[in-house]
């Protein structure tokens, strides 16, 4: 069975630091381009960084220069390191993988930002 399973998150002070984890099973996250969205209570879904197969990576403009995607091929995980966080940061983040069978999701990771 294909699963996306997420850790970290929690609740943290503005200006401080979070690592979300996504590991794998099922397939191989080098082989697919992989996605962490985040949804604020009563907004939408929005996309916050990407990483390629070939391992290339994009973000969205609201949080370039703080958050990172990375992947660590020998654990079959995707992380997502954010620093210098805003209370708007705060909200349900998931990892997303689009398969031939189908759209995978992660459970979701709630991070809260005080300010």
């Amino acid at each position: 069975q294909v699963h996306l399973v997420q850790s970290g998150g929690g609740l943290v002070q503005a200006g401080g630091s979070l690592t979300l984890s996504c590991k794998a099973s099922g397939f191989i996250v080098r082989a697919n381009a992989l996605h962490w969205y985040r949804q604020a209570p009563g907004e939408q879904r929005e996309l916050v960084a990407s990483i390629s197969v070939p391992g290339r990576t994009n973000y969205a403009d609201f949080v370039k220069g703080r958050f990172t995607i990375s992947r660590d091929n020998a654990k079959n995980t995707v992380y997502l390191q954010m620093s210098s966080l805003k209370p708007e940061d705060t909200g349900v983040y998931f990892c997303v993988t689009e398969l031939s069978r189908g759209t995978v999701w992660g459970q979701g990771t709630q991070v809260t930002v005080s300010s």
